[in-house]
């Protein structure tokens, strides 16, 4: 089977001179794997989540997404790119405070094009999923972390995306709420959904992940099974 993400030789630096964020990464994610990558501060995490998302562009090397080479598409080609196949999930939930629940779950949608029927059927059946339908018309602030989560989790899979990339999901959340959604991101996958999760916890990618890589000064210094409890 095809590699859903496949990164070859990819670096990032931001300075010229500088030391790589990311150095000569290769790594390759299958369709349904759950993936935790973790390393310490500074390991570069979040920038090689964000070269898989197109937020930013390697240096160097080449990056595959479900089949498209995006390292080479324009910043429009990207954009639309990532709203069809990748959906995100951040530490602080990156939630519209102005729009309520419900908006913030269709936003994605309109943006992607989806008909209006067929954005808000598909709301509603993914609020009821992760239980915050009596929560549609509030807005997030009125609302407790792990609820807000579950508000993000519900607009990162609205697109029905290939790939959910989620970073730190529980960093902000207390211990109770952080199990809660850690549940709710390892049920996703038992259903098929490609994880790709960047966190901290070593106990967070034991419980929720098959398979964890590992970061230090940019470079894979492991990528094996996950330490089982």
């Amino acid at each position: 089977m095809n590699a859903l993400i496949q990164l070859s030789g990819v670096t990032k630096r931001y300075d010229d001179g500088g030391s790589a964020a990311v150095d000569d990464v290769c790594l390759a994610v299958a369709p349904g794997e759950s993936v935790a990558v973790m390393g310490p501060s500074g390991s570069g995490k979040s920038t090689l989540l964000n070269l898989v998302a197109g937020l930013d562009r390697p240096t160097s090397g080449a990056i595959v997404v479900a089949g498209q080479r995006i390292d080479t598409l324009s910043e429009t080609g990207v954009a639309r790119f990532r709203r069809r196949e990748i959906g995100m999930i951040f530490q602080f939930f990156n939630l519209l405070d102005d729009l309520t629940v419900a908006d913030n779950v269709l936003l994605p949608a309109q943006l992607a094009g989806m008909r209006t029927a067929a954005a808000r059927a598909r709301t509603a059946e993914l609020l009821t999923a992760l239980r915050i339908e009596r929560h549609r018309d509030a807005y997030p602030a009125r609302l407790s972390g792990g609820e807000r989560q579950r508000v993000a989790i519900a607009r990162a899979l609205v697109n029905s995306p290939e790939l959910l990339l989620a970073d730190e999901p529980t960093g902000a959340l207390d211990s109770a709420a952080g199990q809660e959604i850690g549940r709710l991101l390892r049920g996703l996958n038992a259903a098929g959904q490609t994880l790709v999760l960047v966190t901290h916890d070593p106990a967070l990618a034991r419980r929720y992940a098959a398979r964890t890589v590992r970061l230090a000064d940019g470079r894979v210094v492991a990528a094996g099974a996950a330490v089982q409890a």
